[in-house]
């Protein structure tokens, strides 16, 4: 089999398998990521677990050992990223959409017969899980949203418009550093400034470029999601210190008798890695409640 060709499916008990990847226009024969299941025990609802931009599965290692307690847990390499990255291939001369990488975590449910799943979500990953209950509500059980990205204020959009410009000429890890930097200022966010950069690293330059096409759309899709408060018990976790995130999830909540706000003391963006333990707290209180 060749190499560049295949991806891997793993569970807590079992060694791997590798399948063969599947184009787009051939969906029904496998799913194209990489993914990894924990068990809990027969019967048990599943929780899912979406990465952002630059990251991969690897972000979750804080929370899934007390999260396989309660739960069977899935988490996913997205396309390009992690042990995914190699499955550009399938996808090349496309323009990706937040529906289509969407579609790909589905399709991974799709493949483990996952009927319904709670859905945890940091930064990037937080709009695809909008976008897959918005696609088929019916199998997202609640969500959490940690670092939501709901709205791009000024200098969010700044910063995309800086990155489309000069990621031609500068080296994208320059530009991904940076942005670490500007997203996770604090000493308190260095394990996950490092972490988010040492899985950036992994990711191809042609990959790169196709996910910052997607965030140059991206306000538009917020504005209307925004608009649309779906019917599904959400708990918005978020970074005391998450300066570019922070006001725009407040002033969601405020309309929205379905959503929860909770801000964690002393972490960033990313909080799940900042602050482990209130993160699983929080989270495992909220999706425990409603299993």
């Amino acid at each position: 089999m060749n190499k560049n060709r295949s991806i891997h499916t793993e569970s807590h008990n079992d060694p791997g398998s590798a399948l063969p990847a599947t184009p787009p226009e051939d969906r029904d024969q496998a799913p194209t990521l990489y993914f990894k299941t924990y068990g809990s025990q027969p019967g048990a609802p599943w929780v899912t677990l979406i990465h952002g931009v630059g990251g991969s599965s690897i972000i979750w290692h804080k929370q899934i050992r007390d999260f396989r307690r309660h739960f069977n847990v899935l988490v996913v390499d997205l396309r390009g990223h992690g042990r995914s990255r190699d499955l550009f291939e399938a996808y090349m001369g496309t323009r990706y959409t937040f529906e289509d990488v969407s579609r790909d975590v589905l399709d991974v449910l799709d493949h483990l017969s996952i009927e319904k799943s709670h859905f945890v979500g940091i930064s990037l990953g937080t709009i695809l899980i909008r976008v897959i209950a918005e696609m088929e509500p019916d199998r997202v059980e609640s969500m959490v949203l940690a670092g939501a990205i709901t709205r791009l204020n000024i200098r969010s959009r700044f910063l995309v418009q800086v990155a489309k410009v000069f990621k031609p000429v500068i080296p994208f890890m320059w530009l991904y550093r940076l942005f670490a930097r500007i997203l996770m200022p604090s000493r308190r966010h260095r394990e996950s400034r490092y972490l988010f950069i040492k899985e950036a690293r992994k990711i191809y330059r042609r990959e790169v470029n196709r996910w910052f096409r997607l965030l140059h759309d991206v306000n538009p899709l917020l504005r209307y999601y925004n608009e649309r408060n779906p019917a599904i018990d959400t708990l918005y976790l978020m970074g005391s210190e998450d300066h570019l995130f922070l006001q725009p999830v407040r002033n969601l909540v405020a309309g929205n008798p379905k959503a929860r706000l909770i801000s964690i003391p002393d972490s960033g963006h990313v909080c799940n890695v900042d602050q482990p333990d209130l993160f699983n707290h929080y989270s495992l209180q909220f999706l425990r409640a409603r299993s």
